[in-house]
């Protein structure tokens, strides 16, 4: 039992630290293009240029996310072309327990990169000042200088404190909807995780057992499919040059690789842990 439970705390460490590191390199890209790359116009496309600094970069390392995690991929390939008894995908709530765990690690840095943006503060700055709605709220009955004013102010340091000291800054506001947002993110990791924990079948103990034992299995996996690999490359090498019939060769059936390849999740009422 001691050694399960250090196998658990060792796997609960790991997926911490491997968060940890996404979320620092992010906030260090995010500190990098704040600082050197990022130069607002100050003029009437504030809005445009702001608002792609702060989205853009986190949708595209949501795409990242997707792209490197090998759980969609695993799952995504040949679900086109298999046979309906085999349903990839199944019902929707399967298809929900596939998306899910993916979804929630792809958010990780884009998530990180728009929090850290907003206490920032630069992006939004430049963003907001070049809003119609801030405009309307900041310039109303006020003439087109009040708007020649609001595009200045992450440009000119004069213009922003005089702006603050009658209204609430944007850096303010800004911080303010990150604190905000990092807050929410905390409260539904929180959330969701009790309600699937409460929700599951299984104690917690049998549970990460389950965990450690699918870790396993994918590492025995690519050790044997490796080993297996060499034995059949090295036969059909010597076949070919030696000019011989290859002698038989026990690989899996198709069939037996789409089985395999269906997502699995473990259910106390059957005998195994995994496909395999």
């Amino acid at each position: 039992m001691d050694g399960l439970r250090e196998a658990l705390d060792f796997i609960r460490h790991q997926t911490i630290l491997g968060y940890s590191a996404v979320s620092l390199l992010t906030a260090a890209s995010q500190h990098v293009f704040s600082s050197v790359v990022f130069k607002c116009p100050c003029n009437s496309r504030n809005m445009m240029y702001g608002s792609f600094f702060l989205l853009m970069p986190a949708f595209i390392l949501l795409l990242l996310g997707f792209a490197v995690n090998t759980r969609m991929w695993h799952q995504l390939t040949g679900s086109c072309s298999r046979q309906k008894d085999c349903r990839p995908w199944g019902t929707c709530a399967h298809f929900c327990q596939v998306l899910a765990p993916v979804a929630a690690k792809a958010l990780v840095a884009p998530l990180t990169w728009i929090a850290v943006a907003l206490l920032g503060a630069n992006f939004y700055e430049c963003a907001a000042s070049g809003s119609s709605l801030i405009k309307h709220l900041f310039c109303k009955d006020k003439g087109s200088e009040c708007q020649e004013k609001l595009f200045k102010i992450p440009c000119n340091e004069t213009i922003s404190a005089e702006i603050s000291s009658e209204r609430f800054s944007f850096q303010a506001q800004s911080q303010l909807i990150g604190w905000v947002l990092i807050a929410s993110i905390m409260t539904v990791a929180l959330v969701s995780k009790c309600v699937s924990l409460s929700c599951s079948s299984v104690s917690n103990l049998q549970l990460m057992f389950w965990k450690i034992y699918s870790k396993e299995e994918e590492e025995v996996f690519e050790i044997k499919a490796k080993e297996d690999a060499r034995k059949l490359a090295e036969r059909n090498t010597n076949c070919f040059f030696k000019a011989t019939d290859p002698a038989p060769f026990p690989i899996p059936s198709k069939k037996e690789w789409q089985k395999i390849s269906l997502f699995c999740t473990f259910d106390s009422q059957e005998v195994y842990y995994n496909m395999i």
